[in-house]
């Protein structure tokens, strides 16, 4: 008994990190292949002391490279803003400089501050631009939901600059939001459709945040709206976040090559840098039982083929067509 439940617990540990050891092969072969973009010149590393005021100004190692671009505020691109009234921690400090002057593809385990780093990146983009557009897709209404109040506790952008973009939001609305608001909060295929209409200004967005990236394979939403943008404008900066940004170096790549990725940041749970921030992972397989009721019903359609070989036929057929 115990000892084949210790036996499952330790097979399903090596499973885990096997797979873990395959994600991180998969993005570093991927990182390998990558040609590092330089629009942006030399990235060169900046800490900071944690000051009494909530936000702390680090010079910009790129900022000499931002002067012709069109709607930058040359004055606030001297400095790029980072939170202090949270811990800081390296590994998310180094992340979002990195991301500022990078199309970036950042895969941190869940519950590690991906969307911190995102907060961080928005708001300096927010500040270089004034007439900017920043955006953040989520695959899901109820991930977009969550994102906005995260990003609004992290960098305490003002409520009325920021909108949630949904299917239901109607078309006059819509366009009063685009003009009106700075940073959005939507689903791809919501951005999708407003490009499609030009609604969205896609001449004005800057940023452009990417929830779950390792759903950007084939012809995605995802994939959609870089397309879209990109056969407009190249004035736009990409940050992809995921957890899992795939299982193979065929899927990394493609999501690198589909979001026009030229810079990767990787930490598994093994990492040293976020080994104090992380917790170890214990499984444990618990097999609930049907429980009386639904074994009950289970014993009668079990029944069914041999109670009357028709009436198996034909719920057989009813499966068929369902599927």
């Amino acid at each position: 008994g115990s000892t084949v439940d210790s036996n499952m617990r330790d097979v399903e540990e090596v499973a885990a990190d096997e797979d873990d050891d395959l994600m991180v092969v998969a993005v570093y072969e991927a990182e390998k292949s990558l040609q590092i973009d330089g629009n942006f010149g030399q990235h060169s590393e900046h800490t900071t002391n944690v000051e009494s005021t909530c936000l702390t100004q680090i010079s910009s190692s790129g900022s000499t490279y931002y002067k012709d671009f069109p709607g930058l505020d040359s004055s606030s691109a001297k400095v790029w803003i980072y939170p202090t009234n949270y811990p800081i921690r390296d590994y998310q400090l180094k992340i979002s400089e990195a991301a500022l002057f990078q199309n970036t593809l950042v895969c941190l385990p869940t519950g590690l501050g991906k969307t911190f780093i995102a907060a961080v990146v928005m708001y300096n983009f927010y500040r270089w631009y004034p007439s900017g557009k920043i955006v953040f897709m989520a695959p899901t209404k109820p991930l977009v939901a969550q994102q906005i109040e995260a990003c609004y506790k992290v960098m305490g952008i003002p409520q009325t600059h920021m909108a949630e973009l949904t299917g239901s939001t109607q078309a006059q609305q819509r366009q009063k939001l685009w003009r009106s608001r700075r940073i959005f909060f939507l689903t791809p295929q919501v951005l999708v459709n407003d490009l499609s209409r030009d609604t969205c200004p896609a001449l004005q967005v800057r940023c452009v945040v990417i929830d779950e990236a390792h759903k950007a394979l084939g012809n995605h939403a995802y994939c959609q709206v870089v397309r879209q943008l990109g056969s407009q404008t190249q004035q736009f900066r990409i940050l992809a976040l995921s957890a899992t940004p795939g299982g193979d170096t065929k899927s990394v790549q493609q999501v690198i090559s589909n979001l026009l990725i030229s810079h990767i940041e990787l930490r598994s749970e093994e990492s040293p840098d976020i080994q104090a921030h992380s917790h170890q992972r214990s499984l444990e397989k618990v097999v609930v039982p049907l429980g009386e009721s639904l074994a009950g019903h289970q014993a009668l359609y079990l029944q069914v083929g041999t109670i009357d070989p028709l009436i198996s036929d034909l719920v057989a057929q009813i499966v068929f067509l369902e599927m």
